[in-house]
């Protein structure tokens, strides 16, 4: 088990609020609350751009279900980067990854890369809960060939569920130190989270934060 000081820890955090019925209150809220516990970054719906924040702000593309076309993918990426996202996590299309069709997958992902170039950091959404091993690796080396940054596990929406240790070892094993590898979904403990970073996590992204890192019990993303 790896142990985190307080402040390694924050600094792998999207602190997340993804919520359909937040309001710009509590983004600006969850942005004060970043600043004064050190996470890497805020994680918003692109709605909620721009924000203005001390730290980085992610937003999501394509989110939650990724069954979105790529040209509409690439217009929300773009439209987010031009708000003022330093960050973008965008959702594949998960039944073309079950369906094999992984050219499709990285054109989709090329396609969002194309309008959020460097030094926007794209990361790309698996949903790796309803993947098969063989998928995950697939998809993950899709998103290297696409010129993605990070592979994320899980939007944290999906009836599947959310990160595993297994899965991310797996991404961690795929994409080696090539790529980030960020955990998402169902982290509610500072155990749970220290084990993602054990499996290979480099980011993790948390709803919880304040209460995951003083030692509690979290709810939601």
């Amino acid at each position: 088990m790896t142990t985190l000081e307080r402040g390694e820890l924050a600094a792998l955090i999207d602190h997340t609020l993804l919520k359909p019925e937040a309001t710009a209150e509590d983004v600006a809220a969850l942005a004060r609350e970043a600043e004064q516990l050190g996470t890497y970054s805020i994680c918003v719906s692109p709605s909620m751009l721009p924000v203005e924040t001390d730290v980085k702000v992610a937003t999501v593309c394509g989110f939650p279900s990724g069954q979105h076309s790529a040209e509409v993918k690439a217009f929300e990426a773009r439209e987010s980067v031009a708000r003022g996202a330093d960050e973008i996590d965008m959702v594949i299309n998960v039944g073309l990854a079950r369906a094999g069709e992984y050219e499709q997958v990285e054109h989709e992902i090329r396609a969002v890369r194309d309008v959020a170039k460097a030094p926007v950091v794209l990361k790309v959404i698996i949903e790796s809960a309803a993947l098969t091993d063989e998928q995950i690796v697939a998809v993950c080396e899709a998103a290297e060939r696409s010129g993605a940054d990070f592979v994320k596990t899980s939007t944290g929406f999906h009836p599947a569920g959310g990160a595993s240790e297994r899965a991310v070892c797996l991404m961690r094993e795929t994409v080696g130190d090539r790529l980030g590898v960020k955990a998402s979904g169902g982290i509610r403990t500072r155990e749970a989270a220290e084990a993602m970073v054990a499996a290979g996590a480099s980011r993790l992204g948390l709803s919880s934060s304040k209460a995951i890192l003083e030692g509690g019990t979290g709810s939601g993303y």
